[in-house]
């Protein structure tokens, strides 16, 4: 059966909708929409939001019924967003990851549950002991217990020092969204495919985007986001970012899992579709990634500002009237998705 997945986030760069079987440009309450009152919708919340570009993608009954590529790429070059723009998906690069590792299931290269120090040891974390109970679930499902990223988290000082890796909790027993564990499942699977983290983009490429057709998609720095990337904005003005970082050290040349895809809305649009059709994976992996795999505390800030009752393998689960919502949104600070 085909699932919904369903995010919308006021964003500065990407916008992506996915619905599941309605005819085309109708709402979830099946309302119809003229593709020129569309338009004039999503051009009027650009102004109201001051958004200096966007790519956005419309799919009903698994089509994309409606594609924008509006605006300009720089507000001080005036330079216009086109078809081939690209964008920083911010952290929807987890829902792309998170299928890329469960191809590495289904290939038996890597089991859910095995301690993931066992493929890998982690130096970075090796003081503590209860990180060799972290497993490719609990990463793909945060309840590593991992900060989101050690040098921008706040922590205990008198327990840590900066930059310092630490865990919140016993890996397994609550959810804390983090970005750290998605960088160390991304070490692991280049171990596991004798290669390294600036090395691991092409098994991406050979695996995942080749096969489900994604005309853009890298995880790396690649000669055509040089050319055709989109520069974020920071209150109206162009900040200065070459590239999303997390470390001090790290650069374009890593494979950023948690918030390095650069793509545009068509390609993630038949990413969407394609996980909707459960294309490219076995039934069970495909159930694993919907299913619900723990429940937020309802303090939880996800929980709390974006209604999402449960996480599953790289995707937020959010109960709604008319049914389930599967999504992500993703906010690098000058570059947001949803």
């Amino acid at each position: 059966m085909k699932r919904s997945l369903f995010s919308i986030l006021a964003c500065l760069l990407l916008f992506i909708f996915s619905f599941q079987s309605w005819a085309q440009l109708q709402t979830l309450s099946g309302a119809k929409i003229k593709e020129a009152d569309l338009d004039k919708f999503i051009k009027k919340q650009m102004d109201s939001l001051g958004l200096p570009g966007l790519s956005f993608a419309l799919i009903n009954n698994g089509k994309v019924v409606y594609h924008r590529s509006l605006g300009i790429s720089n507000i001080e070059t005036k330079e216009k967003v086109n078809a081939n723009s690209i964008f920083e998906a911010a952290s929807l690069s987890k829902t792309l990851f998170a299928y890329f590792v469960l191809k590495q299931v289904d290939q038996h290269k890597l089991d859910l549950d095995t301690p993931l120090y066992r493929y890998l040891p982690y130096s970075d974390i090796a003081k503590d002991e209860r990180y060799k109970l972290i497993t490719a679930r609990m990463v793909l499902s945060h309840t590593t217990g991992f900060p989101n990223w050690r040098f921008s988290d706040k922590r205990d000082e008198n327990l840590y020092k900066y930059g310092e890796l630490y865990l919140k909790f016993i890996p397994g027993t609550a959810f804390s969204y983090s970005g750290e564990g998605y960088f160390y499942l991304s070490k692991v699977i280049a171990q596991l495919n004798n290669l390294t983290i600036q090395t691991l983009d092409p098994l991406f490429q050979k695996e995942v985007r080749k096969p489900l057709h994604l005309q853009k998609a890298w995880f790396s720095t690649d000669q055509y986001i040089t050319a055709h990337k989109v520069k974020g904005h920071v209150n109206g003005k162009p900040f200065d970012k070459a590239w999303p970082t997390s470390f001090p050290e790290q650069d374009s040349t890593w494979f950023e899992a948690a918030g390095g895809l650069h793509t545009e809305a068509m390609s993630f649009s038949r990413f969407l579709i394609a996980l909707m059709d459960g294309r490219g994976l076995s039934k069970e992996m495909n159930e694993e990634m919907f299913k619900a795999q723990v429940q937020l505390a309802k303090d939880s800030p996800h929980y709390l500002y974006n209604g999402d009752t449960a996480w599953g393998l790289g995707i937020a689960i959010k109960p709604v009237s008319y049914g389930v919502l599967y999504e992500h949104g993703g906010n690098n600070g000058d570059a947001q998705a949803g």
